[in-house]
């Protein structure tokens, strides 16, 4: 399921929330002080922000105008951006990546915490990085006017947007700006934007083609977002906007590439999704129904899913539905050129690999490495065969705590906006009813703006995609999570 981004304020009047997320990270042994590492990780992160490990004769390509797009608040920046249109047709998409691993030293103290967290944990009030900050926030992460690492792809595309070659090396990098979606969205739109960030929606649209004819789906579940309006807590939806999913297609787009590079050289770390079943099609297709959300006959989901308005509470609810058929992610490795026998990502519809974000998660770091290694024609190095065994387990570990986190961080902040109105009713969707056990689901609450998704439990049977009316029967942040009961 998409992250959802709950922020709450540092504000006095949020420490009741505070404490409540710090409860939390202590249930899951997570560090209560988000700078908190081990004196021997912090020592050593130090000095490799002082002196990375790079090649004798780096390539130098800090006169390559790069950008980031990311949240504003960021500073853990991952990637950067060039664009461009090639001699005789088609475009060059330059992709840098922060190059992790020229600052972590395999089998260093360093190496043994990232291989611990797994992930950057994001809290509504805090996030508790992967990496010490003067790494990932610092001297590894990809800030603007600061030379740094960084694995550089090269992809070329066609005029319709299809990748015709890929390549990657280690480079040094230069970032010119570091943007927001808004800043990029309104000067697209105002036609202000420089070439190298307006074809962000020149690509960005052809690779929404290229996804789907190849049957693949991106969902645009609109996020929660937390403030404090007047004393009071607000939660509202957040409709991404265009920009987004643009440059959300240029990661796809690498990580595709990595993928392929990867299989050919017959050693990866693949990102993988069954196909959904049956069944769980069928059961949309009745939320649909329910929700009213025009499904012909023989048109597939994900052409659906691209016509839908997220700002359309009804269509909200079905797009948060959506999310139960891409259950099931995994990661799968294979070595020694033998094909894995289950390599695609249902959803990506392609051959798949997270390689794009190695400041925030583990196997990215591992990925550009077999990525290199398949450009040159080499084995991998040692350290990356030695930890590919058990990547797949480390990571599912990582991603199950991360779910948890936000799981719970939304059950605090739902349970903050909700506490003064127990017994009250409200109008919502049903949209999930459990296997089983009929009487138990999760509802989205329809109007008065409040953009809550919680459970609801009681009566004969929930009517899945239906709308109903549903009690309030307790919210008490830290202690009891939002219950509903049909009324």
């Amino acid at each position: 399921m998409p992250r959802r981004q709950l922020h709450v304020p540092g504000t006095a009047e949020a420490a009741p929330l505070r404490a409540a997320f710090r409860e939390v990270r202590a249930g899951l042994g997570v560090p209560l002080d988000p700078a908190e590492f081990p004196a021997d990780v912090l020592a050593e992160a130090e000095r490799a922000a002082r002196a990375p490990a790079l090649p004798p004769d780096p390539y130098d390509a800090t006169d390559l105008p790069l950008f980031t797009i990311d949240p504003a608040a960021s500073t853990d920046l991952d990637q950067a951006m060039h664009l461009a249109r090639r001699d005789g047709g088609g475009f060059r998409v330059h992709y840098a990546i922060a190059d992790v691993a020229a600052f972590v030293a395999p089998g260093g103290a360093l190496d043994a915490e990232a291989h611990r967290r797994v992930t950057t944990l994001y809290f509504p009030d805090e996030k508790v990085p992967l990496h010490p900050r003067v790494l990932s926030e610092g001297a590894a992460s990809l800030l603007p006017d600061q030379t740094c690492p960084a694995l550089l792809w090269r992809i070329d595309l066609d005029a319709d947007g299809a990748t015709v070659a890929a390549d990657v090396r280690r480079a040094l990098v230069r970032s010119r700006a570091k943007l927001d979606y808004a800043h990029v969205q309104r000067r697209i739109d105002s036609g202000t934007a420089e070439e190298a960030l307006a074809l962000l929606r020149d690509i960005g649209r052809l690779r929404e083609e290229q996804e789907r004819v190849r049957g693949g789906i991106s969902l645009n579940v609109p996020e929660q977002e937390i403030d404090l309006v007047d004393g009071a807590y607000r939660l509202a939806y957040r409709t991404p906007l265009p920009a987004d999913g643009w440059n959300a297609q240029i990661s796809l787009l690498t990580g595709m590439a990595a993928a392929e590079l990867m299989l050919a050289a017959g050693n990866g770390v693949l990102r993988t999704l069954p196909a959904a079943p049956d069944g769980a099609v069928a059961r949309l297709r009745r939320t649909a129904l329910a929700l009213r959300v025009d499904w012909p006959h023989h048109t597939p989901y994900a052409d659906v899913v691209r016509g839908l308005d997220p700002a359309d509470p009804a269509h909200a609810a079905f797009l948060q539905e959506c999310t139960t058929l891409l259950r099931g992610a995994g990661y799968t490795v294979f070595t020694g050129g033998r094909r894995p026998e289950r390599a695609t990502h249902a959803a990506v519809a392609a051959l798949y690999t997270h390689c794009t974000a190695p400041l925030r998660r583990l196997v990215d770091r591992y990925a550009g490495e077999l990525c290199l290694a398949a450009v040159r024609g080499a084995e991998p190095p040692e350290w990356v065969r030695a930890a590919l065994p058990e990547l797949p387990q480390e990571m599912a570990e990582g991603t199950r705590r991360q779910n948890t986190v936000e799981r719970e961080s939304v059950d605090i902040v739902e349970a903050a906006l909700l506490k003064d109105r127990v017994g009250e009713l409200f109008d919502a969707h049903v949209v999930d009813v459990k296997e089983n056990e009929p009487g138990v689901g999760t509802v989205q609450l329809d109007g008065g703006g409040l953009a809550v998704v919680a459970r609801v439990e009681g009566g004969a049977g929930l009517p899945l995609g239906g709308r109903i009316r549903v009690r309030l029967t307790q919210a008490d942040p830290g202690s009891a999570k939002v219950l509903f009961q049909p009324a």
